[in-house]
């Protein structure tokens, strides 16, 4: 059974930072595309940024230049730093991981697995 595990969300005040971690479990995930997306108060689901097995990555406008996805193959983790962050980012932060060997999407349709979620919560 796959399952992802996100942790580090939290509270914090405009112009911190957090790290969101992505721990995944039941298969590895190390030739897998792996995204984070989130959903903000009374907002669609949207993506926030995403990294192949190749490590590429792409950001949604919005996080680039202050988030950061990164992966840890051999802890099948991946991470995204979150620095300056502003009252906007707040959301509920999604980890999805696509099939194997499927590359880079923004879209959530295309992701078949999903964490359960961790709130983050910026403060002005």
């Amino acid at each position: 059974q796959v399952q992802l595990v996100e942790s580090g969300g939290g509270l914090v005040q405009a112009g911190g930072s957090l790290r969101l971690s992505c721990a995944a479990s039941g298969r590895t995930f190390s030739s897998a595309t792996m995204g984070w997306f989130r959903q903000g108060p009374g907002k669609e689901r949207e993506f926030v940024a995403a990294m192949d097995w190749r490590h590429s990555t792409h950001y949604a406008d919005s996080v680039k230049g202050r988030f950061t996805i990164s992966r840890d193959m051999t802890k099948n983790t991946v991470y995204l730093q979150m620095n300056s962050l502003e009252p906007e980012d707040t959301a509920v932060y999604y980890c999805a991981g696509r099939t194997l060997w499927a590359g880079l999407s923004l879209s959530s349709t295309e992701y078949a697995y999903w964490g359960q979620g961790t709130q983050v919560t910026v403060s002005s």
